[in-house]
Parts: C-alpha cells; sequence; structure tokens
C-alpha cells in the first residue's frame, strides 16, 4: 500500500522538529538534513522505488526521505544511530503519514555492524548517507543484504564521482571496483548544497547501483578485494611493483599478470573488476 495522506517535511517544519527534540545536527555522525521536498521526492524517483519495494534507509534524520520514501514503497527500515532521532522517527511518521505508520520499522543501531535487518528481505537501498562512512555502509549492505537490487544514494559529489568512475579516468580507484564487483554503477545527478541544514561546504551527487552477478572466477570476493588495495596502494606504480607484496614477489605477481593475459607494466587504474577477478584467479593457479 503507498500513502496518499503522506504530508511531506519544508525547511520550516524540519527545524521545528529539531528545535523541539534539541537536536543539533552533528559532525560526529556527519548529519545534514534535507530540507526541500522536491529533492527527496526525485531522490526516489531516481532509484525507481514502487509498492514493491522492502527499502532500507540509513541514517534517516528527521524524516525528510522517511515520507518522500513511504509515499511510494511497500515498508520502510530505516537504521539510525543517533538515539534521540531514532525515537522521534516514529512518532513523526505518525503524525505526517498516519496510514502508513506501521509500515516503518526503526532500527538503532550502526549501519556498518547491521548483519539482520526485521521482516522481509530488502530489496533497495535508498540513502542520503553521511560523507564519512558512505562508501563502506553502502560496500557492507551489498555484500550483507544479497536481496538488495538497487541502490540510489545522495553523496558527496566526489564520492559519487569516485564510485562511478570508469577505468582510467583521474577518479577510479578502490571505490570504483569494489561498487562494480556488485552492479551497474552511474552518476544519477547532482544536487546543490542549498538544499541541506545546515549547508555544507560541499554538493552532493546521486549514484545508482543496479545489481547484477559478479565475475565468475574460482577465488572469493576477498581474494579479488585484496589484490584491488594492493594495486591502489601504490597507483602510480606498475602493477608488477605494486602486487609484489600481495603476490609473494615481483616475479610472481608478474606471472600471475601474464596468465590473466595483463601486461605486467599496466597500472592498477586500467584495470576494470573482471580484469582484477581474473587476476586473483590467476594468482592462485601460478602458485598451486
Amino acid at each position: 500500500m503507498t500513502g496518499s495522506d503522506v504530508q511531506l517535511l519544508g525547511a520550516a517544519a524540519i527545524r521545528e522538529l529539531a528545535g523541539r527534540l534539541g537536536v543539533a545536527p552533528t559532525k560526529q555522525w556527519g548529519q545534514n538534513f534535507v530540507v526541500d521536498a522536491n529533492t527527496v521526492r526525485r531522490i526516489v524517483r531516481a532509484g525507481d522505488v514502487g509498492p514493491q519495494d522492502v527499502v532500507v534507509e540509513v541514517g534517516p534524520g528527521l524524516g525528510s526521505l522517511t515520507l518522500a520514501l513511504l509515499e511510494q514503497a511497500h515498508r520502510v527500515v530505516a537504521i539510525e544511530i543517533d538515539p534521540r532521532l531514532a525515537q522521534a522517527l516514529p512518532e513523526t511518521v505518525a503524525a505526517m503519514a498516519p496510514s502508513r505508520a506501521g509500515d516503518l520499522e526503526v532500527v538503532h543501531g550502526d549501519a556498518l555492524r547491521v548483519a539482520e535487518l526485521p521482516g522481509p528481505a530488502p530489496t533497495a537501498l535508498v540513502a542520503n548517507l553521511p560523507y564519512n562512512v558512505s562508501v563502506p555502509v553502502v560496500l557492507h549492505l551489498l555484500a550483507t543484504f544479497p536481496s538488495i537490487e538497487r541502490v540510489l544514494v545522495m553523496v558527496q559529489l566526489e564520492v559519487a564521482e569516485r564510485l562511478a568512475a570508469r577505468p582510467g579516468s583521474r577518479t577510479y580507484g578502490v571505490p570504483s571496483v569494489k561498487a562494480a564487483w556488485y552492479g551497474d554503477v552511474r552518476l544519477a545527478g547532482t544536487v546543490s548544497r542549498s538544499i541541506f541544514w545546515p549547508v555544507p561546504n560541499v554538493d552532493s551527487g546521486l549514484v545508482r547501483i543496479d545489481r547484477r552477478e559478479p565475475p565468475a572466477v574460482e577465488v572469493s570476493r576477498a581474494e579479488v578485494f585484496a589484490c584491488v588495495d594492493a594495486a591502489f596502494a601504490q597507483r602510480r606504480k606498475t602493477l608488477r611493483a605494486a602486487l609484489k607484496g600481495w603476490a609473494g614477489s615481483a616475479d610472481a605477481a608478474e606471472a600471475a599478470l601474464v596468465e590473466a593475459g595483463i601486461d605486467p607494466r599496466t597500472r592498477g587504474e586500467q584495470l576494470d573488476v573482471e580484469q582484477f577477478a581474473a587476476l586473483a584467479a590467476a594468482r592462485t593457479r601460478v602458485t598451486a
């Protein structure tokens, strides 16, 4: 059931609510509250949220995006680390969206430590993520909940560009490769800093991830990610040099690269996720 009686929060309502709760946005938890109703509806549309979706939201704050999600989704599970905000959110939803209050579940906790969620398996992750933990949160939830088919997150624009970067670009790195392990990643738009309270000193970007099967290789995700981490730890070096610690020696790194069909003089920023997966698999073959 979607909600026709949902009222969204505007700037005045958010400030009034924050004042009533005695809440001031904290840098510790990277809090910047969205005060523009058009923006939260845009996020929901960009995530293709519909009545079939069980949506995980991280850092709901005062509930701006939560209410917009409840307009469209079947159910919302909101993970909030701030105890005051976690306690207040159900009351806000009951007041602003009475017909949907029963379709919200609030989990008070750290999204980086969540291993299970109540109710049906989530199908989407839609969130305005705290800048300081955005990439780890996305990767953790994709790894922990295979049922998540779509991700639409608002993050710092620089982080958004890094997540969506393609091989060979200046911003391509560890987050780009690891996100691509889980799905097709793209930049889905930019968002002005003016729609936040307090106004941050950076603009934001929307990142969309559509899950697909990871590369088919006979090694684990952890083994592939270890290769990725090693390749970018010294990104200016050739892979033969950068991977010598990971492979055991420069010669072993070269043997694995050759086995995977990759020029040892290549740098990590030139490989896509399939090539990293092939390289991790090749190392196990040449050292077997």
